[in-house]
């Protein structure tokens, strides 16, 4: 149950995310990145690319964590059901189906729902947030997480 608690948790941070791209401004990040506050240049570029940041935020990953936390949710009611009833699972299963996929829907909606009020308002730290892990990301493990932020002529 825990680890479909943390695919819906996943899923709404990552839509969080996408929404806060698409909300926050560019001029904060400018004047980080000239104090060299750490992620402010990523920050920058996930601004500008809002739309492929939100697209695969909102649309790759939050979809992917709604498929995988459903499968999930199905996987754990059959354990549940078959651990309860000793072996077989078509006396509690209807039960125990209903409400955990209420309560992993509830969480998924309401926290979508949460995340995009939060997400506006704090589009600046959420954006600064994910410049820094994509700072991380390219410095360390040397991948290249966004499209580079010079000009190509």
């Amino acid at each position: 149950m825990i680890i479909v608690f943390i695919i819906v948790f996943i899923g709404v941070l990552s839509d969080m995310m996408g929404i806060a791209a698409t909300a926050a401004s560019e001029t904060p990040f400018h004047s980080m990145a000239s104090e060299k506050v750490y992620g402010a240049k990523n920050s920058i570029r996930i601004v500008r690319n809002a739309d492929k940041f939100a697209t695969f935020c909102n649309d790759v990953i939050g979809d992917i964590a709604g498929v995988i936390s459903g499968t999930a949710s199905t996987l754990v009611v059959i354990q549940l059901a078959t651990s309860i009833s000793n072996g077989q699972a078509s006396t509690y299963q209807f039960t125990i189906s209903v409400i955990f996929t209420g309560v992993v829907a509830a969480l998924t909606v309401g926290g979508k729902a949460m995340g995009k009020s939060i997400a506006v308002r704090a589009s600046t730290e959420l954006v600064l947030f994910a410049g820094k892990i994509t700072t991380f990301i390219e410095n360390n493990l040397r991948i290249r997480v966004l499209p580079s932020h010079k000009n190509k002529k």
